[in-house]
């Protein structure tokens, strides 16, 4: 996808889900729905503040579209795909690209 497509689909999915952050962070995690990213992954593939990111899984979580898994040493965060928000995000992303 070209550099002027990308800031494109960028803009539409900010002006719908009303922030940078959530359409990065859900776009990262619905593209690799088999993959668990911990926070600094998050931070460093979509290019987002920590702050930004803990807030976005935060509300991410809470309205029940990601999965938690917590080890010793990290927290990982994955889609999940039983969440009923699932299928119709896919759809969005799918549609945007």
């Amino acid at each position: 996808m070209g550099r002027k497509k990308r800031d494109e689909t960028e803009e539409m999915l900010v002006r719908l889900f009303g922030s940078t952050s959530r359409p990065r962070i859900l776009g990262l995690l619905i593209n690799h729905p088999q993959q668990a990213f911990y926070q600094r992954e998050i931070v460093y593939e979509t290019g987002l503040s920590l702050q930004a990111v803990q807030r976005e899984l935060k509300n991410l979580l809470h309205l029940g579209i990601l999965k938690k898994r917590e080890t010793k040493a990290k927290v990982y965060y994955q889609i999940d795909p039983s969440s009923p928000w699932f299928n119709p995000l896919k759809e969005i992303y799918d549609y945007a690209l």
